[in-house]
């Protein structure tokens, strides 16, 4: 399995690698692996749903 920093999967979602660590550290981010300070997360992870979003309202 191929794995990508926060800072990589930042550029590939378009949301800061800030928001990824944060999502990754409440559990949001299926298969991230923390090693070290790194989240690693995997190349084919899905990018979670932002629950302040309505959906239909977009």
């Amino acid at each position: 399995m191929d794995f990508l920093t926060t800072n990589e999967m930042s550029k590939i979602w378009k949301i800061s690698a800030r928001r990824i660590s944060l999502l990754c550290s409440e559990g949001r981010v299926e298969g991230a692996v923390k090693k070290g300070k790194t989240w690693l997360i995997p190349r084919d992870a899905k990018k979670p749903e932002d629950p302040r979003r309505a959906k239909g309202n977009e």
